[in-house]
This record gives C-alpha cells, sequence and structure tokens, in this order.
C-alpha cells in the first residue's frame, strides 16, 4: 500500500455517488457481505498471529468445516469475528452511540473461546512487543477507557470521521484494556463508527501489518493519527470505487469460491 495524501472531499464524492446508485439486490449484498466477513475474519485474526488461511476461514464459516490440525482457538476466533461483526453490522443499523458496553459485547463475542477473560479488563499489566510503548496500569484502565469515550464524542464533533475513528483506534490500543483481542475489537469499532457514518466497512489487510505496526509507532511518538488515517481513508476509497464499480457493471461480484 503506497502512502498518499488524504482526499476527504473524495470519499464524500464517492459516499454521494454510491448512495445516489441503484442498490445492490439481496442476493448480491448477501455475496459482498459474506466475502467481507470471510475476509475480515481471516486478515484481523492473521495479524494476530492465527495460521489459518483464507481458504479455511471460509470453509470454517461458510460450510461449518473443521480443519485438522489447526487449533480450535483459531476456529472459534474466525467464528467469534463473524459474530462480533455481525453485531456490529446492527449496531450500525440503529446508529447506537459508542459506549463502554458496546466495546465490552464486542470484545465477548471476539473472545468467545475465553470465558475468564471475554468483555472484562484485564486485572494485570501487560506489555506490547517491540513497541516501545507501554500500557497503562491495571488500575488506570478504566478511567482511561471512560475518558476515551468522553474525547471521542467530542472529536467527531470537530474532525472528519475517518481521522476521528482512527484516533479512537490508536487511543484504544494504547490504553490495551484487554488481555487479549485488542486489535480485533479495535478494527471491528472502526469498522461500526464507518458504518454508522454512511461509510463502507475495510479490512486492514495481512499484507499491510508492517505499515500498520509503522503508524501505532507513529502515533507513539508523535500524537498524531495522520499515518493511520491516511491508510483507513484509502481502504475506505479503494472499497467505495469497488462498490460503484460492482454496480455499473464494471467490476464482477465476488466468486463463491474462494
Amino acid at each position: 500500500m503506497k502512502k498518499r495524501k488524504m482526499d476527504f472531499p473524495k470519499i464524500e464524492e464517492l459516499r454521494k455517488k454510491l448512495a445516489g446508485l441503484r442498490p445492490l439486490n439481496s442476493g448480491e449484498l448477501k455475496r459482498l457481505k459474506e466475502e467481507f466477513i470471510i475476509g475480515g475474519a481471516y486478515h484481523s485474526n492473521a495479524i494476530e498471529g492465527s495460521s489459518l488461511t483464507l481458504r479455511e476461514t471460509a470453509l470454517i464459516l461458510g460450510e461449518g468445516v473443521t480443519i485438522a490440525e489447526k487449533p480450535l482457538r483459531e476456529h472459534l476466533d474466525a467464528i467469534g469475528h463473524r459474530d462480533a461483526f455481525e453485531y456490529v453490522s446492527e449496531l450500525a443499523k440503529e446508529a447506537s452511540p459508542l459506549t463502554e458496553k458496546i466495546i465490552k459485547d464486542i470484545h465477548s463475542l471476539v473472545l468467545m473461546g475465553d470465558r475468564e477473560n471475554r468483555g472484562v479488563y484485564r486485572s494485570v499489566p501487560v506489555t506490547i512487543a517491540g513497541s516501545g510503548h507501554t500500557p497503562p496500569q491495571p488500575y488506570l484502565v478504566p478511567k482511561q477507557m471512560e475518558q476515551l469515550i468522553i474525547d471521542y464524542s467530542e472529536l467527531c464533533s470537530r474532525v472528519n470521521i475517518i481521522e476521528a475513528a482512527a484516533e479512537f483506534h490508536l487511543r484504544l490500543e494504547s490504553i490495551h484494556p484487554f488481555i487479549d483481542g485488542n486489535g480485533r475489537t479495535g478494527r471491528l469499532i472502526l469498522n461500526l463508527e464507518l458504518m454508522k457514518n454512511g461509510l463502507l466497512p475495510v479490512n486492514i489487510k495481512f499484507a499491510d501489518r508492517a505499515r500498520y505496526y509503522a503508524a501505532f509507532d507513529s502515533y507513539s511518538h508523535t500524537g498524531s493519527p495522520s499515518a493511520f488515517a491516511e491508510m483507513v481513508e484509502l481502504y475506505e476509497r479503494e472499497e467505495l470505487e469497488r462498490y460503484i464499480g460492482i454496480i455499473e457493471g464494471k467490476e464482477k461480484l465476488p466468486n463463491e469460491d474462494i
């Protein structure tokens, strides 16, 4: 993914163009949603170390197949991501304000295989390997999460939603409120906020993980979310252009087989 200047007016132009085109029929929407969910589960879990391939993820989610010699945890991670995205999609339709409860509920689905820790703020110190950043002590997490929600509401009132959601994501990961599943939860929240504002969800690709990590490093050192906002803006633009291309007949719907 090449670095480029953000173009929020272009995003708005594409959003309006998509809204003005004929809607996709239910079968087309179903196909695109299934493709996105499978891709999301694959990429988001792969970033966190899952060994499942895209094809294996599709078999687990689409056909309920168990992949021999692959850990049960990775199967549950794929299923949990799918269920969490379905939940996020419903929240987006309701335009529900982001709350700590919603964050914990998303995390509970993401970490469905860990009864002890799902939906619960961590009670132990953690480190983020290779980042040079040390998250706050556990006793500070509840207060910092409360403040994050307050700050985000104010941020949304003065900057583009992509910039606001990007900064929220970076701050959430910096707090690292959960013992595990922070990245997956954060990426789902990012999509919740995009969809609530009439944009398309995006998948941070496994192949772009180095740039993704670099965006966190940049934020840690400069306090600016621009590197990650640029990344999200490009993903969003590509998704909008792809959907428009499909509706206008310039691009094909994804194949059923992955």
